[in-house]
């Protein structure tokens, strides 16, 4: 066994004994008792300042971190360079609920875990006597990939949310036209409309509804999702349904051309997706089926021009 195998079996044993170890200590009631801060925070959730707290285990209990894990976490959020206005503007769109500092300690939390699982394969490449200079980068690699991959599954999260919230508008601006027409207020159709809806436009309705019970205006709490959210079809319906209401304009014929116009939108959509997708279906025509048929046309005849019959 060389100096590099025993160095490796060596890391992996006191790997495994430190883990179990921990495990068996995590066990004790005393160790597992949750902080003071941790027991009061759901019954202070009004007062309570979820700033120097993040959800970083995915629990819905604010857990408290150190001073030591804070600064790394914002010495890793400077070291992958997006601001935290892009990352908050992607968690609104994706209907997160979270804080950048929060997606920020479970970006890192996913880098140390991929770290780790590289760890473990550069110490078994060891064992198995395969050791390299790209072995001993994995660690390193896997952590980025990691990390990478879960900013990577925000943005697809936030795409295609705000690719359903395009396809629910035009329906839902037109309930709630219609709920105009039958004599209800501004508000009562908001109301009745997010309360009908289960769709991702009703959610955001129904967070609108809840900041105009708590005392903003209709207007303010409209324009403060478009805000939030930045997608421009919304942005858009929100300027004139503000437009409306600040000029006293008809409500419901504002709403019917917006559901219009938003029903066109999405049918320019899917006409330039379906014009993407005929070009994607032409390679395997072009490069896997087209092939394959001039093969089967012109080996029998090279076959048959080899054994020189006719």
């Amino acid at each position: 066994m060389n100096p590099v195998t025993a160095l490796a079996v060596s890391v992996l044993l006191g790997g495994v004994f430190g883990a179990g170890l921990l495990l068996v200590l995590a066990a004790f009631p005393r160790w597992r008792r949750p902080a003071l801060v941790a027991r009061l925070a759901p019954h202070l959730r009004d007062i309570f300042d979820d700033a120097p707290s993040s959800h970083v285990w995915g629990s819905a209990m604010p857990v408290p971190t150190t001073l030591r894990w804070e600064t790394l976490v914002q010495s890793f959020a400077s070291l992958m360079g997006a601001s935290g206005e892009t990352v908050a503007l992607r968690l609104a769109q994706s209907g997160i609920e979270r804080t950048v500092a929060s997606f920020r300690a479970r970006q890192l939390a996913w880098g140390l875990v991929g770290a780790g699982a590289g760890a473990i394969g550069t110490i078994m490449l060891a064992v198995l006597g395969r050791m390299s200079v790209p072995a001993a980068l994995l660690p390193l690699l896997a952590g980025a990939g990691a990390a990478l991959a879960f900013d990577a599954l925000l943005t697809m999260r936030a795409k295609a949310r705000v690719s359903r919230l395009a396809d629910e508008m035009p329906t839902v601006l037109e309930f709630f036209a219609l709920c105009l027409s039958a004599g209800e207020g501004p508000l009562d159709a908001l109301r009745r409309v997010a309360k009908a809806g289960s769709g991702e436009l009703s959610h955001e309705l129904r967070s609108v509804v809840l900041a105009v019970s708590t005392g903003s205006g209709l207007a303010e709490a409209l324009s403060a999702a478009a805000q939030r959210l930045q997608i421009p079809s919304f942005s858009r319906v929100v300027d004139q349904i503000v437009a409306a209401l600040e000029r006293g304009a008809p409500l419901a014929s504002v709403l019917q051309a917006q559901a219009s116009d938003a029903r066109e939108d999405t049918k320019r959509a899917l006409i330039e997706s379906a014009g993407r997708k005929e070009i994607l279906m032409l390679l395997p025509l072009v490069f896997l089926i087209l092939p394959l048929s001039v093969l089967f046309a012109v080996f029998p005849g090279i076959f048959i021009l080899r054994l020189g019959i006719g």
